[in-house]
């Protein structure tokens, strides 16, 4: 394959070759018509590479192919026109028309002036809006000494007008993104808030657990919870079980969560000489030191307890301690 120099030196003299085989000043209006649009192309580029919004993109991208084939037309001879396989066309005018009568009617009437800036994909939109108002001034100046086909001036006249509702959207699509990126993540602080606390539903699952286990063994228990703040958030009293159990259970789990132990180790500490002596006739009596309440942890972190009373000691922690690693293992 026979390489192609990247430089020719042809131009050396400020004159360039036309698509037919003459050669024009580099001054010349015609090159000013095709040079503008190369120029604008490449901000449509930067607006392309900018862009998230695939719809937006692939319109953006007919969008410069389709300068590619003006600039091909402005950019030959007579001779050179004859040999262009493609040219712009009232259909393609009729596409730039679609797409801002729907652009018009999503986004609605404008109010004020627009003020390029709003992202950065429709900044490099705007540039390349005013870019393309040049090129067409341009095209009418040289319209003036050489005919221009009426399609290619409609066609610009129109591709302004376009990109100007494509800037448009992308604000519009921008601003949708970032309201959906906030609701996410609203969403998901509140899904991991929601994770990390002890809740009404998850409550009743355990208290669930508690009267099947309770059952095993023919035992009448009552089951409370609280929160990481201390809020009791249920109480599951089974048929028969003793009205002393109410309170015991209730203040069993707020003892688990107050001290962060379960309750009988509270009993060992609480012993004469030890750290918590004393701790019983603390918070209005609150605390309980012996065993049955335990505090609920996840990731590290207690987050409530859970009170268990209406059997012996033994029978109490027994189904307690099932209940949290019945919670442990994600209650299945």
């Amino acid at each position: 394959m026979k390489q192609v120099a990247i430089y020719t030196k042809k131009g050396d003299q400020g004159e360039t070759g036309l698509l037919g085989g003459s050669r024009v000043g580099k001054d010349s209006v015609k090159v000013s018509c095709y040079g503008t649009l190369d120029e604008a192309n490449a901000s449509l580029g930067i607006a392309y590479s900018l862009l998230k919004n695939d719809q937006l993109k692939e319109r953006l991208r007919k969008i410069q192919k389709q300068l590619f084939v003006v600039g091909s037309e402005l950019a030959s001879d007579s001779k050179g026109k004859d040999l262009l396989e493609n040219r712009i066309q009232s259909s393609d005018i009729a596409d730039l028309e679609q797409t801002i009568d729907t652009l018009e009617k999503y986004l609605g009437p404008l109010h004020e002036f627009v003020i390029p800036g709003e992202t950065p994909a429709s900044a490099a939109l705007h540039q390349a809006r005013a870019i393309i108002r040049r090129a067409e001034r341009h095209m009418v100046k040289l319209d003036k000494t050489e005919p221009v086909r009426d399609e290619l001036k409609k066609y610009m006249n129109r591709l302004s007008d376009a990109i100007f509702m494509l800037a448009r959207a992308e604000v519009r699509s921008s601003f949708a993104d970032k309201v959906k990126s906030r609701v996410m993540q609203k969403l998901e602080q509140s899904e991991k808030n929601r994770s990390t606390g002890l809740h009404l539903d998850t409550a009743k699952k355990m208290a669930e657990a508690a009267e099947t286990y309770a059952n095993e063994i023919g035992v009448p228990i009552t089951f409370s919870a609280v929160d990481e703040h201390g809020n009791l958030i249920l109480v599951h009293r089974m048929e028969g079980s003793l009205l002393a159990s109410l309170d015991i259970s209730q203040n069993k789990a707020y003892s688990s969560l107050a001290l962060k132990m379960p309750t009988h180790e509270i009993s060992r500490q609480a012993q004469p000489g030890k750290d918590l002596y004393g701790i019983a006739n603390a918070n209005r009596n609150r605390i309980v030191t012996f065993g049955g309440g335990y505090p609920i942890r996840q990731n590290g972190k207690v987050i409530g307890g859970i009170g268990i009373s209406g059997g012996t000691v033994a029978e109490d922690m027994w189904i307690a301690e099932k209940v949290v690693k019945k919670f442990e293992a994600g209650l299945r």
